[in-house]
């Protein structure tokens, strides 16, 4: 591009929102908008690929990488941990170009703090708290304890969206990405987001 410097767009939701799915499809439908892959030490659950949904790694290497300062970010989510690679993130943004995260709101206020400007946040809510808990209960991957631990932890998060840039109540996922697009494409638009000396007419 050129014009720029990238943006780095982070999604944060309580579990079950469907942030994740979001992600996919925004990655898929918005032109030019990157995925940032996290590292994680937990296990690979059926269906995903190393490198593309996640980096696995031990919990040795996470703890190497947080010594070497390699990660933006880190979170302890239940018996795992979290981080995002910095490397990728500093490269984007030198050479303009975007690229969305899919982290919590801890995260999501440590990349604000090292990125400022260069950081919209988006947060995502379903329609109610009770169709948070059927989309968590139907997913059926976890059992009771967990379930209810990851609504407890909903009702924390769900303080925070005052933080954010933008709010995106996700009761239709098509409605939602294309929401999501509106805000890409909007921020993307942005005047004093321009680099320094562009001259949109030489």
């Amino acid at each position: 591009m050129g014009m720029r410097r990238g943006i780095i767009f982070v999604l944060s939701a309580p579990s079950g929102a469907g942030k994740t799915t979001l992600t996919r499809e925004a990655i898929e439908r918005i032109a030019d908008l990157e995925p940032s892959v996290s590292i994680t030490t937990r296990a690979p659950r059926k269906g995903e690929t190393g490198g593309v949904d996640y980096h696995f790694v031990s919990d040795d290497e996470f703890r190497r990488l947080v010594a070497n300062h390699e990660l933006a970010e880190t979170a302890a989510v239940f018996d795992a941990w979290y981080g995002t690679p910095r490397q990728p993130l500093e490269r984007a943004l030198v050479e303009g170009r975007d690229v969305l995260l899919d982290i919590d709101v801890n995260g999501a206020r440590e990349i604000a703090r090292l990125y400022g400007h260069d950081v919209v946040r988006v947060f995502v809510m379903p329609p109610s708290f009770a169709e948070l808990e059927a989309r968590l209960r139907k997913r059926g991957t976890e059992d009771e304890a967990a379930v209810k631990r990851r609504l407890e932890q909903a009702r924390a998060e769900y303080s925070a969206y005052p933080e954010y840039d933008y709010l995106i109540i996700n009761s239709d996922r098509a409605a939602a990405v294309e929401k999501l697009k509106a805000v890409v494409e909007a921020e993307r638009l942005k005047v004093d987001r321009l680099s320094k000396g562009f001259a949109p007419w030489n």
